[in-house]
C-alpha cells in the first residue's frame, strides 16, 4: 500500500504546552483504506481531523501528506464532513454541493456535472431541486457527504456524520457509505464513539483515549460482510472497551487478524 499521510509524534497544545489535547500521535493512513478514530467524547478526535486538514498547526511533530500522482487544480486534496451538514438554507440541494466548486475555476456546466454525479453517488438526484428545510436529517447529512464528494478529495474526513441520526437512519448510512467508498477508493478518516459503527464500517480501528489523548491501538478488522452476532466481533468489541478504558488489550493482534467475522 502507498502511505497517504502520515503523523510523526503530532501533539496539540492551546496554551504554548502546558497543557495537550492530545500528544505523540503517531498514525499512517495508506490510499484507499477505510480507518476510524474511536474513543470517547472530549479526547481530541475532531480536533485531530482539523489538524490533518490543515485548519489548526500543530504543536509539537508533523503532519505529512504525500503529493499528488499528477498537478490537479479541479480538485482538493482535503474535505472533511461535519456532524451537523451545514447547509445553507437560501440554496438548493444542488446549489449546496456546487459550494465546493465555485472557488476551483470551473465552469458552470462542469460544476453542474460533478454535482449531478455526487448526488447520484448518495441516492438524491431526485432532490437537487429542493430546499434543506424540505429534507428529513439523513438527507441532509448525504448532501454533506455529495458536497465534500464533488471535490474529489484524497482524503475524505467524517467527523460523526450520524451520531445525531436516529439508529435506523444511521444504520441506512452506515452501508450507504461503505458502497460509496467501494465504488470511489477514497481514503476515509472516519472518527466515532460507537465502538459497533467502527466495526461495521473500518478496515482499522485506530483508539484515541487518555488525556491527554494518544493513541491506545491500531487494530486490523477482518474482511466484509461482517455479522454483528459473531463470537470474533463480540471479542473485538471487549478489546476496543478495555483499551478505551485504560486497560491492557485482553488479546492479541495474531489472534483478531485470524479471526473470522
Amino acid at each position: 500500500m502507498t502511505s497517504l499521510v502520515h503523523l510523526d509524534d503530532t501533539g496539540l497544545s492551546h496554551d504554548r504546552g502546558s497543557s495537550f489535547v492530545f500528544r505523540h500521535v503517531d498514525l499512517t493512513l495508506n490510499t484507499g483504506e477505510f480507518v476510524a478514530v474511536l474513543g470517547p467524547s472530549g479526547v481530541g478526535k475532531s480536533t485531530l481531523l482539523r489538524v490533518i486538514m490543515g485548519l489548526i498547526p500543530p504543536t509539537e511533530g508533523q503532519i505529512t501528506l504525500a503529493p499528488p500522482s499528477v498537478q490537479q487544480t479541479d480538485s482538493r486534496r482535503t474535505a472533511l464532513v461535519f456532524q451537523d451538514a451545514r447547509l445553507m438554507p437560501w440554496r438548493t440541494v444542488r446549489q449546496n454541493v456546487e459550494l465546493g466548486l465555485e472557488s476551483l475555476g470551473l465552469s458552470r456546466k462542469e460544476r453542474y456535472v460533478r454535482a449531478d454525479e455526487a448526488l447520484r453517488l448518495v441516492g438524491l438526484s431526485a432532490e437537487a431541486g429542493r430546499w434543506p428545510r424540505q429534507l428529513s436529517g439523513g438527507q441532509r447529512q448525504r448532501v454533506g457527504v455529495a458536497r465534500a464528494l464533488t471535490v474529489n478529495p484524497d482524503l475524505l474526513l467524517m467527523d460523526e456524520p450520524f451520531g445525531a441520526l436516529d439508529a435506523i437512519t444511521r444504520t441506512g448510512l452506515q452501508s450507504e457509505l461503505l458502497a460509496i467508498w467501494e465504488a470511489t477508493h477514497k481514503t476515509v478518516l472516519f472518527v466515532t464513539h460507537d465502538i459497533d459503527e467502527a466495526i461495521m464500517l473500518a478496515d482499522r480501528i485506530v483508539v484515541l483515549a487518555g488525556s491527554p489523548g494518544s493513541v491506545r491501538g491500531d487494530l486490523i478488522v477482518g474482511p466484509r460482510p461482517r455479522d454483528p452476532s459473531s463470537p470474533a466481533m463480540r471479542v473485538l468489541a471487549g478489546r476496543l472497551r478495555a483499551l478505551i478504558a485504560g486497560e491492557s488489550d485482553p488479546g492479541g493482534a495474531a489472534y483478531w487478524q485470524s479471526a473470522e467475522i
